[in-house]
């Protein structure tokens, strides 16, 4: 988080802005994960024992599996017919908190209404390269997930007090999913301090584990054996591996949204590679997502080759092209221009003992 003297007086300004009732509008980027959606509703719960009157909306839907999350029943949804509502909320609106996403674009139709709205504008997020947009701006690139910063924030405005087991248990499921269940170098010190506090809330974390991780249909089981089976295609001689998958295919196996995701970790965890990605042909454009090992950045790549972005390690792009055209320029790409460099990242095979 912003350190030093800046970080303490947008703090304190933020603590100004919280003392009074105000009209509160939170929002995060399109097709929430469990962090997304998890700092969203824990800062919720938090404000609206402030006595703020608060809303939490979605640019999109957001999975199944995470509709648990206590306060998920009031989201508005914006682009499920609640357009107009959502609009008149953010134009009345005191203050707007942007969380878990670091560009306007982010928000599709929802960025330019809130762009243009007079409320204030408060981000929260760990992404690198954050728009300048925001009225006070809490961001942090070295966070596991903005689930920490909301923790943070909470405890910062001398509100720990206030923290519960529902608002515990969206914090967790954010910090949980965003590093891999704790296995990506994000996960420090810290994470770890935070979860044993959300302990002591009386978190049940095997719960919230088990309603993310174990709580699958059975046409998403038998899409990912399809996925794994016929459409990985790995590229060992650059160290990567991709799985493409048509709309046809997304068609034939019910997906739903959320059953992709996940699905690029797989391809990384083949042995070896250390870049992969999964491209999905969409309604709208062909999606991406990106994830690497080491000192190769997925988020570069993406930025500059697949209009996107994100973490060092884990990021997404679009494509404009077709599917077959989309892959045919990430091969060319990664042997063409990057197999050397992949070729030269070292792991840790083993333990430091």
């Amino acid at each position: 988080m912003t350190s030093g003297r800046a970080f303490v007086q947008e703090l304190n300004e933020l603590k100004d802005l919280l003392n009074s009732p105000k009209k509160i509008i939170i929002t995060t980027h399109h097709k929430p994960d469990a962090d997304a959606l998890g700092s969203s509703l824990a800062m919720w719960g938090y404000l609206r024992k402030k006595n703020h009157q608060v809303s939490v909306i979605t640019p999109t839907d957001y999975p199944g599996f995470l509709k648990w999350m206590h306060g998920e029943e009031e989201v508005i949804i914006f682009n499920e017919g609640r357009e107009e509502e959502a609009a008149k909320l953010v134009e009345e609106a005191d203050l707007v908190f942007c969380l878990d996403f670091n560009a306007l674009s982010r928000i599709n139709e929802l960025g330019e209404i809130i762009r243009n709205a007079p409320a204030k504008k408060i981000l929260i997020d760990h992404h690198l390269e954050p728009e300048d947009f925001a009225t006070l701006s809490f961001s942090d690139t070295s966070a596991a997930a903005t689930c920490v910063l909301i923790y943070k924030l909470i405890v910062g405005l001398g509100d720990k007090s206030l923290l519960d087991t529902c608002i515990g248990e969206c914090i967790y499921a954010g910090i949980m999913t965003d590093t891999g269940s704790f296995r990506h170098p994000s996960t420090n010190k810290e994470v770890h301090l935070i979860i044993a506090e959300l302990i002591n809330l009386a978190v049940d974390i095997s719960s919230i584990h088990r309603l993310i991780y174990d709580n699958n249909s059975e046409s998403k089981l038998r899409f990912l054996g399809h996925a794994l089976l016929n459409k990985m295609v790995v590229m060992p001689e650059d160290r990567t591996a991709y799985i493409a998958i048509s709309a046809k295919e997304l068609e034939e196996y019910d997906s739903q949204n959320g059953d992709t995701e996940g699905l690029v970790n797989f391809a990384l965890s083949v042995d070896n590679v250390v870049f992969a990605a999964v491209i999905i042909e969409r309604t709208e454009s062909v999606k991406i997502s990106f994830r690497s090992k080491g000192d190769f950045s997925a988020n570069e790549f993406a930025r500059k080759h697949f209009h996107g972005g994100g973490h060092k390690n884990a990021a997404g792009g679009r494509s404009d092209l077709s599917l077959d055209d989309t892959v045919a320029e990430f091969r060319r790409l990664v042997h063409e221009e990057y197999s050397t460099e992949l070729n030269t990242i070292k792991l840790t095979d083993r333990s430091s003992c």
